[in-house]
C-alpha cells in the first residue's frame, strides 16, 4: 500500500484554493501553544482561522487552565497574515475518561490514544460544521511521537460523518516541529513534559 503524503495534499488544497476569491475559514484544533505555534504561522498565510482548545484530555485542571493561557498568550503576541480568533470548550475531564474506560493500561501511543484522537477530532467536527469553517485539522499531527497517518485517517471518518472538510496534514514535515520549538523559545511557551493525561504522566 501507497503512503500518503500528508504534506504534498495540504499543498495541493492550498493551491487550489489560491485560485479562488475568498479566504476559507480553518477550525484548527489545539492542543498546547508550543504544537500551535508553528501551525499557526504557517496556516494563517492561507486561512482564516479558529482555534478550537477543546482537551478534556489534560490532567489536571490547573495544568490545562495553563496550557489555555499560553495559547491565548501565544496569540495575543505575534500577528498573523489573515484573522486568529480562539473559541474554548467547556473542560469536562469525564468525557475523556469516558472514552478511555478499560484501556488504562494501554501503553502510550496505544489504543487509548487512538480513543482519545477519536474523542477529540469528532469534537472539533462537529464544532467546524456548527461554526460554517470550510475545513478543520488539528496540531496534534506535528508531533513525532503522534501517528500522522492514524490521525489523518480519523480527520477524514469524521468529516464524512459531519459533512466538513478535513484538511490533511503532517505538520512535522519541512521542520515544523523544528521551527516550533524555535517558536517557543522566541515566546517563552511553556512546554510540558507529557502528553496531558495521567496515563501519559505517568508513564513519563
Amino acid at each position: 500500500m501507497n503512503r500518503i503524503n500528508y504534506q504534498k495534499e495540504l499543498d495541493r488544497i492550498i493551491g487550489e484554493n489560491e485560485r479562488q476569491s475568498r479566504t476559507p475559514v480553518l477550525l484548527l484544533h489545539v492542543c498546547c501553544a508550543p504544537c500551535s505555534s508553528y501551525c499557526l504561522e504557517y496556516l494563517s498565510g492561507y486561512f482564516d482561522i479558529i482555534v478550537y482548545y477543546y482537551n478534556p484530555n489534560i490532567s489536571p485542571e490547573t495544568e490545562y487552565l495553563f496550557r489555555l493561557r499560553e495559547e491565548e498568550r501565544y496569540l495575543a503576541e505575534r500577528g498573523f497574515k489573515h484573522s486568529v480568533r480562539m473559541t474554548e470548550s467547556v473542560y469536562d475531564p469525564q468525557e475523556f475518561f469516558e472514552a478511555v474506560r478499560g484501556l488504562e493500561k494501554e501503553p502510550e501511543g496505544g489504543k487509548r490514544c487512538e480513543a482519545c484522537f477519536r474523542l477529540r477530532l469528532e469534537a472539533s467536527a462537529r464544532k467546524a460544521k456548527e461554526l460554517g469553517a470550510d475545513y478543520f485539522t488539528t496540531t496534534l499531527t506535528i508531533s513525532p511521537l503522534k501517528n500522522a497517518a492514524l490521525l489523518n485517517r480519523i480527520g477524514a471518518e469524521m468529516g464524512e460523518k459531519f459533512g466538513v472538510a478535513w484538511l490533511p496534514s503532517d505538520f512535522k514535515k519541512r521542520e515544523g516541529y523544528k521551527r516550533s520549538i524555535e517558536l517557543s523559545r522566541m515566546y517563552n511557551l511553556y512546554r510540558q513534559n507529557y502528553c496531558g493525561c495521567i496515563f501519559s504522566k505517568r508513564d513519563t
